[in-house]
């Protein structure tokens, strides 16, 4: 489970006014996300089981195909925090989703006109990887655009929540499609959900703050430049950093080969992948659930460090898993994993966007992402290759070993001397 950079969170504040279902900006923002974060989450699985099924992909080919769809943070991660800092956010958005919606639409027709390749779906999810680069940084600079600050814990806990829940269904769903339908239809009901998250930004009348400035006022390098000092200099930034980095290579490196693992090792048929990886979601919409609840309790500092520790040794049971009652092994292993991920995140992610100045945000937003988001294709790429020449099951206890020990990075540096992370830089 991948370690994902969420919008703000704010340490102290009064509870909102007015219930944001009536916010009319952000519920369709909020139901244009859900649906494309459900339609994610089933092309993640359909895709996978498409090289597997349809093309018979190669342990390291599945490795590459994971590497591709996270490589262009490294390549193009950089200068989006600058254009969106720049660009109007929605029209980018828009144009995401529609590049995003075509290319998913790609590979069911040319697979049934008999002609679909390996090297098209690579050539897929790097392109749809770079509009997830543009659109995901735009996205976490236009929540807190359309909110009032006292209402972004209520808007963060929301979205959270629904991207859990969708991470959740989505696997259940790519089972039930793949086992009815066939596994190409996953791709399509993607490019639906693009359609409608589309729709729903079209729909959004608020006006957005700060994209009117002009690009002349300083160089691309010089605003890059700008994001990447400010994380390097922040001695909190900094160790967030280094643990995502390290724990996405990590995550990544036994995620890229799982559902080759539950298919090939353990004997599990597309249907079952489907409803073991939604069962393993369920940790992810507890962790979202219990994430006010464990700052509140711990403090922010602590609770980021508890959330992560506790949980992330179970990643030990999963390449345990067996046919039986041992597919329990999976189940509870990524269900742990994902309370604390999930948990996590929503704390260190919104302390993240809160506590940056608001002309910075898109670039140290992608600042954390290049360096966190970079490290995913080389995991891709470090599980196929390992599962490659080692073989499946013992890569895998390689990798969950490493994503156990990963945690113990935020030890080092401020986080564990306070309670609660700061409001602003010191």
């Amino acid at each position: 489970m991948t370690v994902l950079e969420l919008p703000p969170f704010v340490e102290k504040v009064q509870p909102p006014r007015k219930s944001l279902w009536r916010h009319h900006d952000f519920r369709l923002l909020w139901l244009g996300e859900t649906t494309s974060k459900l339609g994610s989450s089933i092309s993640g699985v359909a895709i996978s089981l498409v090289a597997i099924t349809v093309l018979q992909a190669s342990t390291f080919q599945v490795g590459l195909l994971v590497a591709a769809s996270w490589l262009p943070w490294l390549l193009v991660g950089l200068p989006a925090g600058a254009w969106v800092d720049r660009l109007p956010r929605r029209p980018l958005m828009l144009i995401c989703n529609i590049t995003s919606m075509l290319l998913m639409l790609s590979v069911p027709i040319t697979a049934w006109l008999g002609v679909l390749t390996i090297e098209q779906l690579l050539v897929t999810a790097l392109l749809t990887g770079t509009a997830n680069v543009f659109f995901q940084t735009a996205y976490q600079v236009l929540l807190p655009s359309l909110l009032p600050r006292e209402q972004l814990v209520e808007g963060n806990a929301k979205m959270q929540g629904a991207e859990s829940a969708a991470h959740i269904a989505g696997p259940g769903f790519a089972g039930l499609l793949a086992q009815s339908l066939g596994v190409l239809s996953g791709l399509l009901v993607d490019a639906a959900t693009f359609l409608v998250s589309t729709l729903c930004l079209l729909r959004i009348r608020g006006r957005e703050k700060g994209t009117s400035r002009k690009v002349s006022e300083s160089t691309l390098r010089r605003e890059i430049a700008e994001g990447l000092r400010f994380v390097a200099r922040d001695r909190y930034l900094r160790v967030f950093a280094v643990f995502g980095s390290m724990s996405n290579l990590v995550l990544t490196g036994y995620q890229a080969i799982l559902v080759l693992f539950l298919v090939r090792e353990v004997g599990v048929s597309p249907g079952g992948v489907g409803a073991l990886m939604m069962a393993m979601g369920l940790g992810g919409l507890l962790g979202a659930i219990c994430a006010p609840q464990v700052a509140k309790s711990f403090g922010t500092a602590h609770g980021t460090i508890i959330s992560l520790l506790a949980t992330s040794p179970f990643a030990l049971l999963i390449p345990l898993t067996g046919p039986g009652v041992q597919l329990g092994f999976v189940i509870a292993g990524g269900a742990m994993l994902g309370l604390g991920v999930v948990s996590g995140n929503v704390i260190k992610g919104s302390f993240r966007q809160s506590y940056t100045p608001r002309p910075l945000l898109g670039r140290v937003t992608v600042s954390m992402h290049f360096l966190n988001f970079g490290t995913i294709p080389l995991g891709g790429l470090l599980g196929g290759a390992l599962g490659q020449a080692i073989g499946i099951r013992p890569t895998m206890w390689v990798m969950t070993a490493a994503v156990a020990a990963a945690p113990l990075i935020l030890l080092i540096g401020p986080i564990r001397r306070h309670r609660d992370l700061p409001s602003g830089p010191l």
